[in-house]
């Protein structure tokens, strides 16, 4: 019995190979997707017209042969600028010959589009700034303690100087994070841009990531500048306490000197309230929530 079984087995797979067999012998049409590339500039030149990522192509051929395009990673269709500057309208059934992939048991019915135009230009470089996308989210209580930084915070640009002059500034492609709480790495790469290259295609962005804290500094002295020889400037009170915001390593490396409150008889003198608000310079990467007392009464007296 189980010799028969095996028999059966075998038998239902020499009939499954002949009847695909039979059936990828016969002719078939079939529209494929392939992605498109420009090569053989002239040196020196690029295009900066934008062209289709991918061209339709209608093909009949045998179905063992239509199938071989189903496996693996999909050609290119290539297509040779080929000498001269300008404006140039690029049939693309007349490259088939440069695309040997596509063998003589293939037949091409149809190609959409049918031409592309380009416009040949001479390149010029320049040295731009990379501009990071990024949208972020923290989890409840963390935020940038520091500014963004780049590894790469600027790239040599080469492309048409058509588009060249239109551009500033290298974004990179969008990111998006979420639930950030701790020192964050992440690579970036930068936008494409037709007929543009890059002389680095990606960065490294670093994201100071840190709890966020608040520190007060209190009897802290307020300074008085600018005030002439013959007159005294009497602060009340000439102590004050602020608040500041910064991540929690941030904060934790300062200290109080690092803090400066002052007034400037300069603008006491202009002043109609009576009360003055100190200026209050803080270190980096910190932000001041508020001063107490918000403004400072002032007493000036002549000698």
């Amino acid at each position: 019995m189980r010799k028969n079984i095996h028999i059966v087995i075998l038998s239902i797979l020499f009939s499954i190979v002949l009847w695909v067999s039979i059936t990828l012998s016969n002719d078939y049409y079939i529209t494929y997707n392939f992605p498109l590339t420009l090569v053989d500039f002239p040196a020196g030149y690029a295009s900066g017209v934008e062209i289709p990522k991918e061209i339709s192509v209608k093909l009949k051929g045998k179905g063992w042969k239509l199938f071989g395009f189903n496996i693996g990673s999909r050609s290119y269709y290539r297509v040779s600028v080929g000498s001269g500057s300008g404006y140039k309208a690029l049939n693309l059934a007349t490259y088939m010959g440069e695309n040997p992939w596509l063998s003589s048991d293939v037949e091409i019915l149809n190609i959409q589009p049918k031409t592309i135009n380009i416009n040949l230009e001479k390149t010029i470089t320049k040295k731009l700034e990379i501009i990071p996308q990024l949208k972020l989210d923290f989890k409840s209580g963390y935020g940038l303690a520091t500014s963004i930084k780049l590894l790469v915070d600027s790239v040599e640009v080469i492309g048409p100087k058509s588009v060249m002059n239109t551009l500033n500034s290298i974004p990179t492609k969008d990111i998006v994070l979420s639930s950030l709480d701790k020192v964050t790495q992440i690579e970036a790469s930068l936008i494409d841009i037709e007929g543009v290259s890059y002389s680095v295609n990606r960065t490294i962005i670093n994201l100071d990531v840190q709890k966020i804290v608040e520190k007060s500094i209190k009897d802290l002295n307020v300074a008085v500048l600018n005030v002439p020889s013959n007159r005294e400037l009497v602060l009340l009170p000439n102590i004050i306490t602020i608040s500041v915001r910064g991540g929690i390593d941030v904060l934790g490396k300062l200290d109080r000197s690092q803090f400066i409150a002052t007034v400037d008889y300069k603008e006491i003198v202009n002043d109609t309230l009576g009360s003055i608000i100190p200026n209050i310079l803080l270190p980096d990467n910190t932000t001041l929530l508020f001063t107490q007392p918000e403004r400072i009464q002032f007493v000036i007296k002549k000698y």
